[in-house]
């Protein structure tokens, strides 16, 4: 089957060129998918077309006004008073196939609560919905994360939890980003009302590409796995953080992307799931582009470089400095490999972690021991350089209480970590931080940053034994 192009236009829906994939992906997972745009772009239209174009039984939910009876109908006791049943209508949720829970933003907390199970577990009261398929929502950029000259009074930053249950969370495409034939397109009035058709087989690609991912989910590929693992671990040392829950679903999204392109493994798809793939935006937190790009890059190799350059790009995801020292003083290849290990390392590391790594690895350079070749170890001695240099002519404080008055916070807090420290490992401690006062380098725990340091120095000492 060729890969599927324009099927939203094929149903009237226009301007959706871009994230088209992303949202068929999300059709063909069946997994909850949030739509956030400014008014007037399309996402209520988007997503009650599709229910028109698949023949679903829809329900189409104002979350502003919506009262849960509206939802489950009116609770009455079976006729021995047994249990409760719920007098259905038309508008009640226990037929749908599909469901769209529209300004979801603007929902009050206790009924977010109530529509959680609806979009985690398909379920609601407690019971399961067995006819439903696709959850849907839609919402206004949240206050968090308005920007210009519009602005949506209500529309809140979505509970992180309920946010991380949506398996894409999407930001829909406004008039600036649309061409010149969606433009014409979209201003036809003709368009209006019309009830959208599935006029070239949009039903039939999903069925296809579902069983396709239904047989990939059973049998798992290792790229998306791989690659999902080296995304989050990128994104968690950025300080966006990436759930375990999160990463199963990046892998679940990058494999119904797959599917839809018939098992063909492309590297914008990738890029395009993981950036949809980030539910941060829900509540106002919108990951730098190029951050996301970065990610993406280095985990588009570390799920299909081989020999030599994996092995080199995993390290470049280890978060760990302790199992970054292991891996470069046990596994690397040889020693030209294991310079650029060094290097990269160096180049990568921020300037606390990088004094750490340099200083914690000098002792086996110093026994020439190290796997590393001559310009490794030259970059390592230069580096450590920078640490053994020090004059050490800081006077420390012993105590938070004694002196607080002619110390800096800085020297204050370091003083506090290396007062717990007696022996070699306070004088390894003493010269460290000595370094980063002297550079003005800080850290957040020192006592954290130390224990890191010490675990490297084990690394180092197991290995020399």
């Amino acid at each position: 089957m060729s890969e599927p192009t324009q099927l939203l236009a094929s149903i009237g829906v226009y301007g959706y060129d871009a994230v088209e994939p992303i949202i068929l992906a999300a059709l063909i997972s069946e997994d909850p998918l949030l739509l956030i745009g400014k008014a007037g772009t399309g996402k209520t239209f988007l997503l009650n077309s599709l229910s028109e174009a698949l023949g679903l039984e829809h329900r189409h939910y104002n979350a502003s006004l919506i009262a849960f009876d509206d939802l489950v109908g009116f609770p009455y006791p079976n006729e021995d008073h047994s249990a409760i049943r719920y007098l259905e209508t038309p508008a009640t949720v226990w037929q749908a196939e599909s469901v769209l829970i529209d300004e979801i933003s603007r929902c009050k907390p206790e009924h977010q609560n109530r529509l959680f199970s609806l979009v985690h577990e398909r379920r609601i009261q407690g019971l399961k919905l067995e006819h439903l398929r696709y959850r849907w929502a839609a919402m206004n950029p949240c206050d968090d994360n308005q920007g210009g000259s519009d602005h949506y009074d209500g529309s809140l930053p979505l509970d992180q939890a309920l946010a991380d249950r949506f398996a894409f969370v999407v930001e829909v495409p406004d008039w600036p980003e649309l061409n010149d034939a969606d433009r014409a397109r979209i201003a036809d009035p003709r368009g209006e009302g019309a009830r959208s058709e599935d006029r070239v087989g949009l039903r039939d690609h999903l069925e296809q590409s579902r069983r396709r991912y239904l047989t990939q989910i059973q049998d798992p590929l290792a790229a998306p796995r791989a690659y999902a693992l080296a995304a989050a671990s990128l994104l968690g040392e950025s300080q966006v953080r990436i759930s375990p829950r999160r990463v199963r679903q990046l892998v679940k999204n990058l494999n119904a992307i797959i599917a839809l392109r018939a098992g063909h493994m492309n590297e914008d798809d990738f890029e395009q799931v993981l950036n949809w793939s980030i539910p941060h935006r829900a509540w106002g937190l919108v990951p730098g582009p190029e951050l996301v790009r970065s990610a993406h890059r280095v985990a588009w190799d570390s799920a299909f470089l081989e020999g030599h350059e994996a092995w080199l790009n995993q390290l470049l995801i280890e978060s760990r400095l302790d199992r970054l020292v292991r891996k470069i003083l046990r596994e690397s290849p040889d020693e030209d490999i294991g310079s650029v290990a060094v290097n990269q390392s160096l180049s990568r590391l921020d300037p606390a972690r990088k004094a750490a790594f340099a200083f914690a690895l000098y002792p086996a350079a110093l026994e020439n021991r190290l796997p590393v070749g001559r310009e490794g170890i030259n970059d390592l001695s230069r580096a450590a350089a920078d640490i053994l240099e020090v004059s050490g002519t800081i006077t420390w404080l012993e105590s938070r209480q004694a002196g607080s008055n002619s110390r800096s916070p800085e020297q204050m807090k370091l003083a506090a970590a290396l007062s717990k420290r007696r022996g070699q490992r306070r004088e390894r401690a003493k010269q460290l931080f000595n370094h980063l006062l002297v550079n003005d380098i800080l850290v957040d725990d020192p006592i954290e940053y130390e224990e890191e340091f010490n675990r490297c120095i084990t690394q180092v000492r197991t290995f020399l034994r």
